[in-house]
C-alpha cells in the first residue's frame, strides 16, 4: 500500500473514520487501517499500560506501525478514579448509564469546589522491528480539565460526558455541538501531539 498506513488497534469502524478525518488533515498520505486481529487482556495499571499493550499487539500482528488509546475520566477527590476503570465503574458489564448514577452518587454531598475532574486519552505509538518483535514505542497524551456536576445535562456525546462541565465552557460536555467538542475534547489534544509524531515517523 502506498503513503502511510498505520493500523489503529480498534474494532470500532467509527473511531477509525474519526482518527483518519482527524490525522490526514495534518500527515499527508497517512491512512488510518482497521485493525480485525486479536486483542490482547488489558491488565495494565495506566492507561498507558493499556494502550501499549493493545498497540503492542496489532503492530506484531500486522506488522505495520499500529496505534492505541485507552481514556477515562479520573476524580481528583478520588484518588483518580474511575480511572482505567471507567468503562466498567458500576460493575462488570459496561453501562453508560450505571457509572454515571454511581459516580454522582459518591460524589453527592461533595461541595463544588471538590469535584475537579479530567478526562485524559493516552495514546501508544508502536513500530514493528520486522522480525516479530517490536523497534520502538512512542506515547501521545491529551487532558481535559473541568469538574463533576451535581446532575446530567445533555444530549450529544456518551460515557460520562452529560455530568462533566469543562473549564471554560457553559455546560456540559455533552451540550457541545460534535464539532466543538472534537476542538476541545482530552482525545482532540491527543491527537494533537501525535500528529509530529506520525510526521517524524512518516520522514523516517
Amino acid at each position: 500500500m502506498s503513503g502511510f498506513p498505520v493500523v489503529l488497534a480498534t474494532h470500532n469502524a467509527h473511531k477509525v473514520t474519526e482518527f483518519q478525518e482527524m490525522l490526514a488533515r495534518e500527515v499527508p498520505g497517512l491512512t488510518v487501517l482497521p485493525y480485525d486481529g486479536p486483542e490482547p487482556v488489558e491488565d495494565g495499571t495506566s492507561f498507558e499500560e493499556n494502550a501499549l499493550l493493545k498497540a503492542r499487539a496489532a503492530a506484531i500482528h500486522t506488522g505495520r506501525i499500529a496505534l492505541a488509546d485507552d481514556s477515562g475520566i479520573a476524580v481528583d477527590l478520588l484518588g483518580g478514579s474511575p480511572g482505567i476503570f471507567s468503562a466498567r465503574w458500576a460493575g462488570s458489564r459496561k453501562s453508560d448509564e450505571a457509572n454515571r448514577h454511581l459516580l454522582l452518587e459518591q460524589l453527592s454531598d461533595i461541595a463544588d469546589e471538590h469535584r475537579a475532574a479530567h478526562f485524559v486519552c493516552t495514546i501508544a505509538v508502536v513500530v514493528p522491528d520486522g522480525h516479530g518483535g517490536v523497534a520502538s514505542e512512542r506515547i501521545a497524551v491529551g487532558r481535559w480539565d473541568g469538574r463533576v456536576a451535581r446532575a446530567e445535562s445533555g444530549d450529544n456525546g456518551f460515557g460520562y460526558d452529560s455530568v462533566f462541565l469543562p473549564d471554560g465552557v457553559e455546560g456540559s460536555a455533552a451540550e457541545l455541538t460534535p464539532d466543538r467538542k472534537a476542538a476541545l475534547s482530552h482525545r482532540a489534544r491527543a491527537l494533537g501531539a501525535l500528529v509530529p509524531i506520525l510526521a517524524e515517523l512518516r520522514g523516517a
